[in-house]
């Protein structure tokens, strides 16, 4: 049975090519030169490094953005795109990284008002046989009736897919679709789609950093760099390693040294029963008990949303814990910077222009914060003195590789990985006995992100208790000796790495405990 409802005759997928597709932005070539084919009922993945260009070219495909020179084919026609209603027209959807659903209506109430049909006057009744109708011809199940506050994240990215087969896409970017998801709830969604392909029913192009999902489900791969197309194939005949070459050039990596054992076991962390609550005075966290060990990373693995945020808070004194005890060495601790100093507590965490620094301040001032009432930066109390400063910020930017053009520069106009390297060089520039890290290496580029687990690795080896919060379970599974999974606000399971797999986790994270 066809899966088309509003175009006579659109019952199979549709292939997409760009020709010469290039976008400038005042002095900035965003896209050059970028020609990728899309085939009909292919799975197409689409990888890079931040800023490589991969969000300006679905932008132009979908008529956000008019490139500046290039064309587009839908189907070996050469067609405009002026703007996304006219993607919509040629049957090109997108499925954003964040939810575009509405959370107080209904499953059915988001489907129907997204037709640019509706009647003013909506016929219920004929609504739900039309829909129910349509959810014979798809291989994707959500309740119709429930709100979509009350759908779990699975049932929501669903639900977005849902939407555009309603509204008769056959060809579908999907950005980062499963960053929301548990592995189960990823490979679920990615097999249904998958198996659409295979069927001829739908065209995939998929914007992704997880190469476990190339391998798995894509057809084709496309590389971007700088902009360009610089490798594309078979998946079946790329390694990884072939696909993160091309996406990285030459830049050197550094790899993590070897984890090294730890013959004494010492109790360094521990967190018990800790309760504290949302910015709307709701329950977030509720009784938190773990224990690390120095030269143990204890990862913590969740689905964005299930208090991590606020645990992370509350260690770096930026919520109040209602209820509950820290010890650091089995004494009292209270997260505040008198106590982290002299506990030798440190951390870093994602976003740190938001959390961790301050954007116009230089990164000399920066990477002074945890050391400017001290000699030699404050010789006298209340007095500050620039140059040692300068000479302490000078050797941190040097042996941790931050690119920028001098100390004085605002932090804020460093990339992304340059603000993280800077801050990581604050925190693990003296001896850390504690380090708690949320994830540290979201949205960087693969150099970054080797750099930064290799510091944890070599904290780690050092003898450092480590607790690591990270939504993505790969980082968990690359660092962690010990994992303990996060869902609604509770410790749901624990493990040492040695005795769970991936499944397990995963399992775990869906809340099948």
């Amino acid at each position: 049975m066809s899966l088309a409802r509003t175009r006579p005759g659109a019952t199979r997928a549709i292939g997409v090519e760009t020709v010469g597709m290039t976008k400038i932005f005042g002095g900035l070539t965003a896209l050059d030169d970028v020609s990728i084919r899309v085939a009909s009922g292919s799975f197409h993945a689409l990888l890079g490094e931040n800023g490589a260009g991969k969000s300006t070219l679905v932008k132009c495909m979908m008529g956000f953005y008019q490139p500046t020179r290039g064309e587009m084919l839908v189907n070996d026609v050469q067609v405009d795109v002026p703007n996304p209603r006219a993607a919509t027209a040629l049957g090109i959807g997108m499925v954003y990284q964040h939810f575009t659903l509405v959370p107080s209506l209904t499953a059915a109430e988001n489907l129907v008002i997204a037709r640019v049909d509706t009647p003013a006057v909506i016929d219920w009744g004929k609504e739900r046989t039309a829909l129910n109708a349509f959810l014979e011809t798809t291989p994707f199940r959500v309740p119709l009736d429930v709100p979509v506050s009350g759908l779990s994240a699975g049932e929501k990215q669903k639900l977005e897919i849902l939407k555009q087969l309603y509204l008769d896409q056959r060809f579908l970017i999907l950005d980062e679709p499963t960053s929301v998801l548990t592995p189960d709830e990823a490979d679920e969604m990615l097999g249904l789609l998958h198996g659409m392909t295979k069927a001829g029913d739908l065209t995939i192009l998929m914007i992704t950093h997880k190469f476990r999902e190339v391998t798995a489900y894509a057809d084709d791969v496309t590389v971007l760099r700088r902009g360009r197309v610089v490798g594309s194939g078979r998946v079946e005949d790329l390694s990884i390693a072939e696909m993160s070459r091309m996406m990285i050039g030459e830049t050197d990596i550094r790899e993590s040294a070897a984890r090294t054992a730890q013959p004494e076991k010492k109790l360094k962390l521990e967190l018990a029963g800790l309760f504290a609550d949302d910015d709307e005075e709701l329950p977030a966290i509720e009784a938190i008990s773990l224990k690390i060990h120095a030269g143990e990373i204890l990862g913590i693995a969740g689905v964005s949303g299930n208090g991590q945020s606020e645990l992370i808070e509350v260690l770096s004194g930026q919520r109040l814990l209602k209820d509950g005890r820290i010890f650091i060495d089995t004494r009292p601790y209270e997260p505040e910077r008198r106590q982290m100093d002299r506990f030798k507590v440190f951390g870093f965490s994602e976003e740190p222009l938001r959390n961790v620094a301050v954007p116009r301040m230089s990164v000399a001032e920066n990477m002074a914060f945890r050391t400017f009432d001290k000699s030699p930066i404050s010789p006298f109390r209340g007095w500050l003195s620039p140059v040692p400063m300068r000479k302490k910020a000078r050797g941190l930017i040097d042996a941790y590789r931050v690119k920028t053009p001098s100390t004085e520069e605002p932090i804020e106009n460093l990339s992304g990985g340059n603000v993280q390297r800077a801050i990581l060089a604050r925190e693990l520039s003296g001896d850390v006995d504690v380090l708690i890290v949320a994830n540290p290496c979201f949205g960087l580029d693969f150099a970054s992100v080797a750099e930064i687990r290799a510091q944890i690795i070599d904290q780690r080896n050092k003898g450092a208790a480590i607790l690591l919060v990270s939504e993505d379970l790969d980082e968990i599974l690359e660092l962690a000796d010990t994992v303990a999974v996060m869902s609604e606000g509770r410790i749901t399971y624990q493990s040492p790495m040695a005795r769970t797999d991936r499944a397990t986790i995963g399992h775990a994270m869906a809340g099948h405990h």
